[in-house]
């Protein structure tokens, strides 16, 4: 993958750097909600991931490894050494990636509605829905994908946030997507994750049919130490839909000694 600069809101400041990893289809505006939680005590940098966002767009395939040491170098490049890492979906995917290739560079961990594998069939799920979106374009996937980010309790009362996310959704370019899809396609790390070594905090959505929580278990019964909260109600854009409850969970977790 050709090094490229992510696209970055840096809150700046003299705390601790927390990288927030967005959701694959989504941008760092998925994080308006906990930017303001977390930034009067660190220096928060929401990016755009390759391919999403206003970030460039390279061509494909993509990787996990590939994602990670474009966060990685986004920190070199504003002279930060380590960081705390929330990522959610792809963003914890990318967290896992970067936790075992830069272990060094990692304060603590948050992995929040994500796995670490989808199993035998991964392949060929994330290999459909790169090319639903590759010959029907963003549209294609778009009720699927919302009914799939929210519950359908949020959905019913909240169409316009939902509205909001399916807008930023089709403007994410389909190659950018498809190409990330490439990357979650070769998602294998549980084998792994015992060699994480940084403190976790594994978050979970109740009502999340994309990562369900036994996905999450299986993060946390694997990474040392490791603590999962699953929030009620909640489908795969926790974030969005319980930003009170995730918001909570996540400041705690990283302002406490």
């Amino acid at each position: 993958m050709t090094p490229i600069d992510l696209d970055a809101f840096d809150s700046g400041g003299g705390g601790q750097a927390v990288v927030l990893a967005h959701a694959i289809g989504c941008d760092a505006r998925m994080w308006q909600a906990l930017v303001p939680v977390l930034r009067d005590r660190f220096r928060v940098l929401a990016l755009d991931a390759r391919g999403h966002g206003a970030s460039a767009l390279t061509p494909r395939p993509y990787s996990l490894a590939g994602l990670a040491d474009d966060f990685a170098r986004a920190l070199d490049t504003r002279g930060i050494e380590r960081a705390h890492w929330v990522g959610l979906s792809m963003g914890g995917m990318i967290g896992q990636a970067f936790a075992l290739r830069h272990p060094d560079r990692l304060l603590r961990l948050v992995l929040a509605n994500t796995t670490s594998s989808y199993g035998h069939e991964g392949r060929t799920i994330w290999e459909a829905r790169a090319r639903a979106v590759t010959e029907g374009g963003m549209a294609a996937i778009k009720d699927m994908v919302m009914a799939r980010y929210f519950s359908e309790g949020f959905r019913a009362a909240h169409p316009e946030v939902v509205e909001k996310t399916a807008r930023h959704f089709l403007a994410v370019p389909a190659q950018g997507y498809a190409a990330c899809c490439d990357a979650i396609g070769e998602l294998d790390f549980t084998g792994s994750l015992r060699r994480i070594r940084a403190r976790t905090l594994v978050i979970a959505g109740e009502e999340d049919t994309g990562a369900p929580v036994a996905m999450s278990q299986v993060i946390a019964d694997h990474i040392p130490d490791a603590r999962l909260a699953v929030i009620a109600g909640a489908a795969h854009l926790s974030a969005v839909e319980k930003p009170d409850e995730f918001n909570a969970l996540v400041r705690q977790f990283l302002a406490a000694a």
